[in-house]
């Protein structure tokens, strides 16, 4: 049975790999030398693991390494003739069906190295080769259409001339400015662009820089494209790709409020002594929005001008601890979103830094109508004919209310809550929506009468 497993991982591994450019794979590692770190480094992991877990197969050490087994299997042995890791048992298949452990030595030898650092992971990947990768992934030139983006935004009710906005800016992954009225779907216009369709990227685990591990890879921002079965991963001949390296879907990170200029350097862990990177470097051959821009604790020019040489020149400079730096590509697409206006948030100078800009308008009546039956639909809500134009004649043009995108789920989520409290049908009335909508709005009262 793990025999034919392994011969379909194999078949799978050989198509994925013929199966064109869509995607470019980081080589396979064959030996030590084409890790591009230290050997060093290998041999601590491979401590510090058994020392946490205790007893491991030799194929699963390959796995947890994200390598071969090959690549490692000189290495236990120099590490079993230096009596540092031992043999409890075998299934007489060579080292990859071995049981290993440390010995006193080997123990001695993992605390030393958790002294230096705890990072227990894939290899880390060295800084040249993620460079390298990052660069290649970047959206070629034209990747984008105005077909390929209206299918992003289906689910969305968005008019053409929205979109003939935002295109260009897109295809180009230039700094993008959108500034409107709160409400009027800034932000989801932006998460939708997590939809438009392109090729995955992969991902390091971890980056190693001047003897520094910054791990990079984040479960809470980035989404595997696949599982690997990795208990056969140490047996097969040939992998698909680096397994140092997680196939992931373009990355989409969002930040708002909270956004410091600390978040955006290394972030220094003094419990395991390792590096995280910053949100624009888990952001690479991705989107990264700033949300409520200018609502930071920062002005909007500190923040601004954290991003004038990395928008200009595709690199950033990241500071270690210990005072040295690291070059990263930046290869971030970076959307600001607001509703302040732009002249409260810089100068002109300032604001021509931002190469894109776009004010999202309220929508106009037939817009607001095809949200409202959109909503009610997915919510399986039925309403006598005629009733979105009545309410909307009612409340926004002769209450003199404006417009706004989010009106329709806020009164229609309310109008459901009123419904499910007192066990009325789940249908639509205008008394239902009238009470829903008072219940939305804040009105203008005389507070001492």
């Amino acid at each position: 049975m793990i025999a034919r497993a392994i011969k379909s991982r194999t078949e799978a591994a050989k198509a994925e790999a013929a199966a064109g450019p869509d995607t470019i794979a980081p080589a396979v590692p064959a030996t030590l030398t084409d890790l591009g770190i230290p050997e060093s480094m290998v041999e601590q992991l491979i401590l510090k693991y058994l020392y946490f877990r205790g007893e491991v197969l030799g194929r699963d050490l390959a796995v947890l390494l994200g390598l071969q087994f090959s690549v490692i299997d000189g290495l236990l042995e120099t590490l079993k003739r230096q009596q540092r890791v031992g043999v409890k048992k075998s299934l007489g298949m060579g080292n990859s069906t071995a049981l290993f452990m440390l010995t006193e030595t080997g123990r001695a030898g993992a605390r030393e190295h958790l002294e230096y650092n705890q990072y227990t992971g894939p290899v880390p990947v060295p800084l040249e080769q993620y460079a390298s990768l990052v660069r290649q992934q970047r959206l070629q030139e034209n990747w984008l259409n105005p077909e390929t983006l209206k299918r992003a935004f289906e689910h969305l009710v968005v008019e053409q001339d929205i979109l003939a906005k935002i295109g260009p800016a897109v295809n180009a992954s230039k700094s993008f400015l959108i500034y409107g009225q709160p409400g009027n779907g800034k932000t989801a216009l932006a998460e939708a662009l997590f939809s438009v369709e392109s090729t995955p990227v992969y991902l390091p685990y971890a980056i190693e820089c001047q003897g520094n591990i910054v791990q990079v890879y984040d479960p809470i921002y980035h989404q595997k494209v696949e599982e690997e079965e990795d208990f056969l991963a140490g047996l097969v001949s040939q992998l698909a790709f680096d397994h140092r390296w997680a196939k992931c879907r373009r990355p989409f990170i969002v930040t708002g409020g909270e956004l410091t200029p600390d978040m955006l350097d290394l972030s220094y862990n003094k419990v395991s002594k390792t590096y995280d990177a910053p949100f624009q470097v888990k952001a690479n051959n991705g989107i990264y929005l700033i949300d409520d821009f200018g609502r930071q604790k920062a002005t909007p020019a500190e923040i601004l001008n954290r991003w004038i040489v990395p928008m200009e020149r595709r690199v950033d400079y990241l500071s270690f601890e210990a005072g040295g730096k690291m070059t990263v590509p930046f290869e971030a697409f970076l959307i600001f979103s607001t509703n302040l206006t732009p002249d409260s948030l810089g100068d002109e100078a300032f604001l021509r830094r931002i190469q894109y800009k776009m004010f999202l308008r309220s929508p106009r009546a037939p817009e607001f109508l095809l949200i409202f039956e959109r909503f009610a639909a997915s919510r399986q809500l039925e309403f006598p004919p005629g009733l979105p134009e009545r309410f909307l004649n009612k409340h926004y043009v002769q209450g003199g209310k404006r417009l706004r995108r989010c009106h329709p789920r806020d009164v229609i989520s309310h109008a459901i809550d009123i419904a499910n409290f007192e066990g009325l049908p789940r249908e639509l009335t205008e008394d239902l929506l009238d009470r829903a909508f008072y219940s939305c709005f804040v009105e203008n009262v005389d507070t001492d009468g």
